[in-house]
């Protein structure tokens, strides 16, 4: 995956309002697209929350063609991100002690700087595909390419070497005993919002904050044990922060995160099809 920074700047967050009983099918409609990574069903099915990283020309196909033409589809609306504070690859959920989180993380010196490689086309390609499909083996990528699996191994090596590859991880919040999932629309202060996004981003319950356009100006996702947990979050640790105004939204079902699609209860994993909307 591409750096935070590099990537959610201007990605778009949608909220899209469908009739009853329509949520799933849109959510999986999203959710076969590689330019969307992340698509929740909220809480009563009327709503879905997605991702979207595309360029002008799909983005305005989505938003101004296909959306507005699907008839299970009521009402969208769009936040731009502005800044991101943190997001779900840097999220630490404060269940390790320091010494075995320091153990894990790669020293940041050892990490080199994006960029300074000149890339050519069988570059370009292996990272269009593994923007497709990150977990795509070696040989899986050698038979794509039409290249030996040894070149594959060699520019894929060389390619993290220059920084240009991030790993993330998804872990299921519900094996740490997290069952609520929800996002935060915040109206902050302007004077306010820096400090209020920098705090959000280091809280352990919180594994995504964004500064956006829009009706709120920040939103922030965030895990919980329980729905008394999430009471707890707005009270004390939105309220001392000087929040204006929260606006809650619970996640009933997460469908795809991180690019990968989720599957759901007692079925086989969702895969994309090569035809998307």
């Amino acid at each position: 995956m591409p750096d935070v920074e590099d990537a959610a700047v201007g990605a778009l967050l949608l909220r899209i309002r469908v009739l009853r009983g329509k949520g799933d099918a849109v959510a999986r409609a999203l959710a076969e697209r590689p330019d969307v990574p992340f698509v929740d069903v909220m809480l009563g099915g009327q709503e879905v929350g997605a991702v979207m990283l595309a360029g002008a020309g799909a983005r305005d196909r989505l938003l101004h063609g296909q959306l507005p033409a699907t008839a299970a589809v009521t009402e969208t609306t769009v936040h731009a991100v502005l800044h991101a504070f943190a997001d779900a690859g840097q999220w630490r959920s404060g269940h390790l002690e320091e010494a075995e989180a320091a153990a894990l993380a790669e020293p940041a010196a050892a990490r080199p700087a994006p960029g300074g490689v000149s890339l050519d086309a069988l570059d370009r390609d292996l990272l269009a595909r593994l923007g497709e499909d990150a977990r795509q083996s070696h040989a899986m990528l050698a038979a794509a390419a039409g290249t030996p699996e040894s070149t594959v191994r060699r520019r894929l090596h060389r390619l993290d070497g220059a920084g240009l590859l991030r790993t993330h991880v998804s872990v299921d919040p519900r094996l740490l005993g997290l069952a609520v999932d929800a996002n935060l629309w915040l109206d902050v202060p302007p004077g306010r919002l820096a400090a209020v996004g920098a705090a959000l981003g280091r809280h352990p319950q919180v594994h995504g904050v964004f500064a956006t356009s829009g009706p709120a100006n920040l939103m922030a996702a965030v895990f919980c044990p329980d729905h008394g947990g999430l009471y707890r979050f707005v009270t004390d640790t939105l309220g001392p922060l000087g929040v204006g105004r929260a606006e809650t939204a619970i996640v009933a079902r997460a469908v795809k995160r991180a690019g990968v699609p989720l599957r759901p209860p007692g079925a086989e994993a969702v895969r994309p099809r090569a035809s998307r909307p």
